[in-house]
């Protein structure tokens, strides 16, 4: 498959269009703003008016767009991609959507004989850039199969988790590991610069150990620098949190570190620090030292 269609050319979605030109497909995007479809059609991909356009131009699409309800509309809604794909094509999924959305787009589109993957990624915009993202992959085993070249043009470490949803359910359960090892981060520098560490040296120190992970690495350094430019914002994370914790209700299971966690990003959102990088969490704690 050759003709790929793109829709959502935000911080992780444009870098991703980018690699699947480099790999040499056959792009065709959409967004809401202009400015990034445009820097895209200026390396050669071809610009749609609309996602229908974009499907009637493709033999699959992927969607990288901010929520459950932009999924919904973007797929299944007037001028998406249901109204402009033909039987045999494939739809992907690639941002953290619901499950109920994910569930209700994948029905749709099998009465029409489309096949439907959820792929949530994990690994930032670095990764995205990079090509190296994590893609954690539902739905059927062929659909996977035929779109495994488009995933490697995107991603190094690609798992098929089984039916429909269960991609979705991997990254929830990546995104409580994200945002509880966020908060370990945040508590030890907070304790590491209140008691006198070189907070460089400290990072230096235990990364290479137990404690060391790609956050450590990569965003402990900038919260030392007082970077809080979002790799991945404080809003989008809350939007995973909050479906986490309606998986959880559904399922009545208690997720204690999550739930705490999620009420200390809420605290940043109350005070306009949405659209911060996740690292921003340090600034909650901050805030509770001081108050």
């Amino acid at each position: 498959m050759k003709k790929i269609g793109f829709i959502g050319l935000g911080i992780m979605g444009k870098p991703m269009a980018k690699n699947l030109l480099k790999a040499g497909f056959d792009l065709s995007v959409y967004n809401r703003s202009k400015a990034p479809m445009e820097e895209l059609i200026a390396l050669g991909a071809k610009g749609a008016s609309s996602p229908k356009e974009v499907a009637e131009n493709s033999e699959v699409v992927i969607t990288m767009v901010r929520d459950s309800p932009d999924v919904e509309q973007v797929m299944l809604g007037k001028e998406g991609v249901i109204e402009g794909f033909k039987e045999g094509r494939i739809a992907i999924d690639m941002g953290t959507t619901s499950l109920e959305v994910t569930r209700k787009v994948a029905q749709e589109f099998k009465k029409r004989g489309i096949r439907f993957l959820d792929a949530p990624v994990s690994g930032g915009d670095k990764g995205a850039i990079e090509g190296t993202l994590t893609i954690m992959v539902g739905g059927p085993k062929e659909a996977f199969n035929e779109c495994l070249p488009i995933f490697k043009a995107m991603g190094k470490n690609i798992v098929h988790m089984g039916d429909n949803g269960y991609g979705q359910l991997a990254k929830l359960c990546n995104q409580i590991m994200v945002s509880l090892n966020m908060l370990g981060i945040a508590e030890a520098l907070t304790l590491a610069s209140k008691s006198g560490l070189d907070l460089n040296k400290l990072i230096e120190a235990i990364s290479a150990g137990a404690a060391g992970s790609w956050a450590l690495s990569n965003l402990a350094p900038k919260i030392i620098k007082g970077d809080f430019n979002p790799g991945f914002k404080v809003k989008l994370l809350q939007k995973d949190l909050r479906i986490i914790m309606s998986v959880s209700d559904e399922l009545k299971i208690s997720l204690p570190g999550t739930s705490l966690v999620h009420q200390l990003y809420n605290a940043l959102e109350a005070t306009n620090q949405g659209e911060l990088g996740h690292q921003a969490l340090i600034k909650a704690i901050e805030r509770l030292i001081k108050e």
